[in-house]
């Protein structure tokens, strides 16, 4: 896997942002059982650079914490052998050969705000946003509950196994 991060804001933590989101991205795509050598984007921004994302790609002027952009257009959520279709040859990147599989976009604000509104580490929350990302690339959604339950159970069954915890 490859992880790009492009932090527009100089948003610096108290952990290492690639080191974190590399470790998050590579256990969602473990547990969901993704073998392919995945380029993923991750841009870390303001509430305006998001809010402008926000506005440009949802139809909605607001800024929220992240946003998931997924390349790959899955048929059922986490079902990975779409990418062996005709699409396949659009998420390849011709100079490294690995699937473009999509990009995040995290608001540092909100980072900082959740976690000291929901009680625990800017670590944590990062984590989270990473986790959720994820799994909105490999095909999942929480538009209905039932979809919303299943993103809860492995986004906090990710974090749990790599100890990050709301403590």
């Amino acid at each position: 896997m490859t992880f790009y991060v492009e932090n527009e804001v100089n948003a610096e933590f108290d952990f290492d942002i690639e080191q974190l989101s590399v470790m998050v991205a590579s256990k969602v795509l473990e547990s969901e059982g993704c073998d392919y050598d995945v380029e993923i984007g991750l841009t870390i921004t303001d509430d305006e650079g998001i809010k402008e994302l926000n506005s440009q790609f949802r139809d909605i002027d607001k800024p929220t914490d992240v946003l998931s952009f997924p390349n790959v257009n899955y048929e059922v959520p986490g079902d990975f052998s779409v990418i062996e279709s005709d699409q396949k040859v659009d998420l390849i990147n011709p100079d490294s050969g690995k699937i473009m599989f999509g990009d995040i976009v995290i608001n540092e604000k909100r980072v900082r705000d959740q976690a000291a509104e929901y009680g625990h580490s800017q670590k944590r929350e990062f984590a989270f946003l990473v986790a959720h990302s994820m799994l909105h690339l490999c095909g999942y959604d929480h538009m209905e509950s039932d979809e919303a339950a299943v993103m809860e159970k492995k986004q906090e069954e990710v974090l749990s196994s790599l100890g990050i915890t709301r403590d």
